[in-house]
């Protein structure tokens, strides 16, 4: 009887202990990543800056270079690009801290939020995507 007691109290600790974790703010690391990393060229609102810094808010671009994003992410990009029919030409700087469960994150708050309705990323095809960047990237 007395086993069970203490069996039964490091089973509710251990319960709690994992309980804990359900109620962390994960949930909106992408929204936390992007205000961090990307808001201050992009906007809040991902409208980006005038003929300076392309918009992810319903950017073509989001859809036609998905294979692309992580490793635009996490390396950067210069040269020219086109995004909505307007063409960009200003160098983005990579993210080089972000590991591969950040990308992820931050990509899909990117392809749900500003008005896109994106098919998601999962971490595994974010893995894959950074393991094939062009080494210029690297």
């Amino acid at each position: 009887m007395r086993r069970n007691k203490w069996l039964s109290v490091a089973l509710g600790l251990l319960s709690l202990s994992t309980l804990t974790q359900c109620f962390t703010d994960n949930q909106n690391e992408g929204q936390r990543l992007y205000a961090a990393n990307c808001q201050s060229c992009h906007m809040e609102d991902g409208s980006g800056l005038r003929s300076l810094i392309p918009p992810l808010a319903g950017a073509d671009y989001l859809q036609q270079h998905r294979q692309q994003l992580p490793c635009l992410t996490r390396h950067g990009v210069e040269g020219p690009m086109v995004v909505n029919g307007i063409e960009y030409n200003r160098a983005m700087p990579g993210a080089e801290q972000l590991g591969a469960d950040e990308i992820t994150n931050l990509l899909n708050y990117i392809q749900t939020s500003f008005g896109n309705s994106n098919p998601r990323y999962t971490i595994q095809e974010v893995e894959k995507l950074l393991e094939a960047c062009p080494p210029h990237y690297d």
